[in-house]
């Protein structure tokens, strides 16, 4: 067999001879190399986050919470979450339950009310993100009770539900930072151990805290919001709510790093929600997720990058970290990956032969896939040692499937970066919940 070296004429760079495709791979190696650096962090905090985490004291002092549930045709769970809530250990008398039906056509209102909790209702069809709703609930609880009644405010999705120690473990947090700080907490599928769908989603956003968010909180950086599962000081919200995109949780975290809001995690609160049980509703909501990310990575990313040299800052890596984020890792990757192979393509202009460029094309595609699902692979069975006390619910037939298809989850995700930078038209969708719990 001929080799790529034997027909490409040799180029000499700095003295030192190289092929067409070697010299490819050295400009190449270099970029990723550089690039791989800006993300190393990444394994940093997964080290910290595995073997240690931070836990808070009991607080004697209880703050007043407003509980927000934004609710768009949720009739089939959202009295279970009120209901969950009611279950917890932490005086009622101080969680005030906020519902704000949004463009509802069932009877997700009327449900809320019997159920006791404040409802509002909102219809605007052009106005349909979860952000558009919470900035309409703020500006209803401000007329009607002040915002300011309030120490801190909770943001849920309609179908969560509680461990009954999880308003009481948010609470010693929030008062641990004395009520400034944006406290997260760990996010658990209440539908685990359903079918492989839920595993890997279940698994998507334990890794994100397990491996993410405890290194930040134990190094004292900024964490980010995954969704819903947060409370925030009542003070953040006194001049309303502003962030209405697709992803009103990404936006809300890079938005806050950059006023110098910080961003904690409470390992010990735990919240549930139902994941989807099907490829195509989980297609559709990465995507949306992914519209959502490239819009606000478009508008944060090099504000983010400009706040980390910023005289007096305070927080350089936190906008670093969340500039890092904003950056669309694997979608930059593979963009650069696809400029790579195009380049080699070019080999026959230099004298090379299509054959064995194609041949070694095919092998840095192959090894770079075997790479990225080995990296995938360790970091779904980390996640699941790390929650093995959390996921007993899991049938090990279950747990050994994730270890492989875990990878390709993750690899979709280009896919979908891809599809959302060509699509014009994605709005928000409520995703269906029918309230299914692991028994």
């Amino acid at each position: 067999m001929y080799f790529i070296r034997d027909h490409i004429p040799e180029i000499n760079i700095s003295g030192i001879i190289v092929t067409y495709i070697e010299g490819i791979k050295l400009v190449y190696f270099i970029i990723f190399f550089i690039l791989y650096l800006f993300l190393l962090h990444y394994a940093v905090l997964g080290v910290v986050g595995v073997f240690t985490r931070k836990t808070f004291p009991h607080a004697k002092h209880k703050n007043k919470f407003g509980l927000i549930i934004p609710a768009r045709n949720e009739e089939a769970v959202i009295a279970t979450i009120i209901k969950s809530i009611r279950k917890t250990d932490y005086p009622q008398e101080l969680l005030d339950i906020f519902v704000i039906a949004h463009n509802c056509t069932d009877n997700t209102a009327a449900i809320a009310r019997s159920a006791g909790a404040h409802v509002y209702e909102y219809n605007n069809p052009a106005e349909n993100t979860v952000g558009y709703a919470l900035r309409q609930i703020f500006k209803f609880i401000e007329a009607d009770y002040g915002n300011n009644s309030f120490d801190g405010f909770f943001i849920f999705d309609a179908d969560n539900t509680f461990d009954e120690k999880y308003f009481d473990r948010m609470n010693d947090a929030f008062e641990y930072y004395d009520r400034k700080y944006v406290i997260s907490s760990f996010r658990q599928a209440s539908n685990f151990n359903e079918n492989i769908m839920t595993v890997l989603y279940g698994a998507y956003f334990a890794t994100t805290c397990y491996l993410g968010s405890r290194g930040r909180t134990v190094l004292n950086t900024s964490n980010r919001i995954y969704g819903c599962g947060y409370v925030f000081n009542s003070e953040l919200v006194k001049d309303g709510w502003n962030y209405v995109s697709l992803t009103e949780d990404l936006e809300f975290s890079a938005k806050e790093v950059l006023k110098g809001t910080q961003i904690r995690y409470c390992d010990d609160a735990v919240f549930y929600d139902e994941q989807p049980t099907s490829f195509r509703i989980m297609w559709k909501q990465r995507l949306r997720w992914a519209k959502g990310h490239l819009s606000v990575s478009g508008e944060n990313f090099a504000r983010l990058a400009k706040a980390v040299f910023e005289p007096g800052r305070k927080n350089r890596y936190a906008a670093y970290d969340m500039a890092a984020f904003n950056s669309r890792p694997i979608l930059v990757v593979e963009m650069i990956k696809l400029i790579k192979y195009f380049c080699m393509l070019l080999s026959p202009l230099f004298g090379g032969y299509i054959e064995q460029t194609l041949q070694i094309i095919l092998y840095d595609f192959v090894n770079g896939i075997l790479s990225f699902s080995a990296i995938s692979a360790v970091l779904y069975l980390l996640t699941m040692f790390c929650g093995r006390k959390r996921f007993r619910s899991v049938s090990p037939t279950k747990k050994l499937a994730g270890v492989f298809l875990f990878p390709i989850f993750l690899l979709f995700q280009f896919i979908m970066d891809v599809q959302a930078l060509f699509s014009k038209d994605l709005t928000w969708e409520a995703i269906p919940h029918i309230g299914k719990k692991d028994t």
